[in-house]
């Protein structure tokens, strides 16, 4: 039928269970409500679809055009059962489709705030708006990524006006999602075509959280720093280094749609260029222990080299942490070098108990015609 309707558009297509129907009110009697569909056939609206529609209903009059959900094609009678407010409901679902195909933008109220977003409100269906949609200029940039005061700062919106678009609609599960990036996004993709990856750019640090900071530049562009980017050296944590309101220089290394990655490492003289001649395979060095992990110890070598010690060499990370103290110097040998890779590894070199004076003296006197020299 569809492909024949398609071929044929000036076929009526007949009514369809649960496909929605205009027709022209013919009258009301009594508690029924009488539809002309035309050449489909006449409409009704009864029984409990009557009281429940009569909000709707009361409203009409002979000759006005009403829209229904098919419940019924053809009954005992011969009328199409409708129902008025099944319909209305089912409009509300494809007028929100077809917001998204026309990229129509609403101003709606934020009804209410959770850990993961805001509640807002069209067609009266409530919908949910996630953090990760907000706008830059609304983002909440709260140090540690602290939920709780992330919280805080959404339940600022309640009662505010934000311009939205619906960008995900799945009416089974009565599900309504909402964005407010879209603008940034379509100004950002049109701000970007003036750059390239490779280019670099003076900014100013706009947030920092626990996976890196944000660079603000140009026309209201902001791109992120990843932790890994921000430094050769190994960074707990990026407020240790950056802070909001640091003057930048940045190097873009990726664009992807609105999306901007930055590295402050980039502009950095590399170390491991140079690696390999100071530091080679079997040579002994002393560095310090900053770091534990489960899989090793991070021995910071100089200001901008660190190596790893892997936890094999103890058996277990908790004989690991026994064996080391943090921020204290040992002696290592270096096991090998990878400069491309930025890895260097290290093995610890145990210190060696010396022998006691008396063991050594009757250990010579034992053996007279040996001659003991110092080493």
């Amino acid at each position: 039928m569809d492909a024949l309707l398609k071929d044929n558009p000036n076929l009526v297509q007949l009514p369809r269970l649960g496909g929605l129907v205009e027709g022209v009110v013919l009258e009301k009697k009594g508690s029924k409500l009488f539809v002309d569909l035309g050449i489909r056939g006449m409409g009704i609206v009864f029984g409990r679809e009557y009281y429940e529609a009569q909000d709707i209903i009361k409203g009409l009059k002979p000759g006005g055009t009403v829209s229904g959900k098919v419940v019924e094609v053809d009954n005992e009678e011969g009328y199409i059962e409708l129902s008025l407010k099944e319909a209305g409901h089912e409009k509300k679902w494809q007028d929100l489709r077809s917001a998204i195909e026309e990229k129509k933008e609403f101003s709606l109220k934020v009804l209410e705030a959770n850990r993961g977003g805001l509640i807002l409100e069209l067609y009266n269906i409530k919908g949910f708006m996630p953090v990760s949609q907000l706008s830059q200029s609304h983002y909440p940039r709260v140090e540690g990524g602290d939920k709780e005061k992330i919280f805080e700062e959404l339940k600022k919106f309640v009662g505010q006006e934000l311009k939205v678009r619906v960008i995900d609609v799945n009416q089974p599960q009565e599900k309504l999602i909402f964005s407010e990036r879209y603008a940034d996004t379509e100004n950002i993709i049109k701000a970007l075509s003036g750059y390239t990856i490779g280019d670099e750019i003076d900014g100013t640090i706009s947030g920092v959280v626990d996976f890196g900071a944000f660079i603000r530049f140009g026309e209201n562009l902001e791109g992120l720093v990843h932790i890994s980017e921000i430094d050769w050296q190994l960074i707990d944590h990026p407020h240790n280094v950056l802070k909001p309101g640091d003057k930048v220089r940045a190097k873009i290394i990726d664009m992807q749609g609105d999306k901007i990655s930055l590295s402050l490492k980039a502009l950095k003289p590399n170390p491991w260029d140079t690696a390999a001649e100071k530091y080679k395979k079997g040579d002994t060095t002393r560095g310090t222990v900053v770091k534990f992990n489960p899989f090793g110890a991070f021995v910071k070598l100089d200001t901008e080299i660190q190596g790893l010690l892997h936890v094999s060499e103890f058996g277990s990370e908790s004989k690991m942490r026994e064996t080391l103290e943090l921020n204290k110097q040992y002696d290592f040998k270096i096991l090998s070098v990878e400069p491309k890779d930025h890895r260097l590894a290290l093995g610890l070199i145990k210190e060696e108990k010396n022998a006691e004076p008396s063991e050594q003296k009757e250990e010579v006197t034992a053996n007279p015609t040996i001659e003991v020299r110092p080493l």
